[in-house]
């Protein structure tokens, strides 16, 4: 075989081999949303959040690549479903879910709580999501959002669901809290708190003793593109995360409290 050939069977060889190193790179598709302490985009325009860093973090130990994908809520469900989402950070479990996805251990806590207008705390003394059946009280809950098993149930009576406003953006919900459009809102309490805070609203609007779910926040990941095992991959490296403290390091930069290993949230 002459030189030219020797040279041209070469250089086909390193594009094969560039070809399959390039299809060997492990990268995971992750869902993001503007939900702080979560997942947000700082001032520099650096994504960031708790979820988001640990998934980088954890991937990068399966040696993976967390490929963010910015996508609403009800969005990212039909994707991770599609197959054209991979993981979808800070989902609960719920039955109809685990028809397309695996779910992680948990990865966080923070309850979801009832929020409400000044006026509505006047008017309405609510101990339990309960009471709002039977009044003219206006509850906003963002669409194919769960809010854990008590919610789950009372969205099967008629005369529950006839009290909901639903809505696809929760930060456009506080202002209709303020402008008396609405009466209240279920949210994560640190986010809540957190939005409240930042839209200058904490005095519009106030954090209620009703706790709607206390169950940890997991990550999901579509059945068609993640398999069981990597899952059980990425749980064992998030507990070596856990153990080591730098869950807690993590957690501290985001979380606007102590942070408890033990319960995965503040103390």
């Amino acid at each position: 075989m002459s030189a030219f050939w020797i040279r041209l069977l070469l250089v086909y060889l390193s594009l094969v081999n560039g070809a399959f190193a390039q299809e060997a790179v492990c990268t995971k598709t992750v869902r993001w949303f503007d939900d702080a302490p979560y997942s947000f985009r700082g001032a520099d325009g650096e994504i960031r959040g708790l979820n988001v860093e640990i998934a980088r973090v954890v991937l990068r130990q399966l040696g993976c690549e967390a490929v963010l994908v910015e996508l609403p809520w009800a969005r990212a469900l039909a994707e991770l479903e599609s197959g054209r989402l991979d993981i979808l950070p800070g989902a609960l479990r719920k039955p109809e879910r685990e028809v397309y996805a695996h779910f992680s251990r948990p990865i966080n806590r923070s309850p979801n709580v009832l929020f409400v207008g000044r006026k509505a705390a006047e008017r309405f003394k609510l101990t339990q999501l309960a009471d709002i059946v039977g009044t003219d009280f206006r509850l906003g809950t963002q669409i194919d959002v769960s809010y854990g098993p008590s919610y789950d149930e009372l969205i099967k009576k008629p005369e529950f669901k006839a009290r909901l406003s639903p809505l696809t953006m929760r930060r456009s919900a506080w202002k209709m809290i303020d402008r008396d459009r609405i009466d209240g809102l279920i949210a994560d309490e640190v986010t809540g708190l957190l939005e409240l805070q930042q839209l200058g609203l904490s005095e519009s609007v106030a954090k209620t003793r009703v706790v709607v779910s206390g169950d940890p926040a997991l990550f999901a990941f579509g059945k068609k593109t993640v398999t069981r095992d990597f899952v059980d991959a990425f749980d064992k490296a998030f507990g070596a995360l856990v153990v080591d403290g730098r869950y807690r390091e993590i957690a501290q930069r985001y979380l606007p409290c102590t942070v408890s290993v033990e319960k995965l949230g503040c103390r």
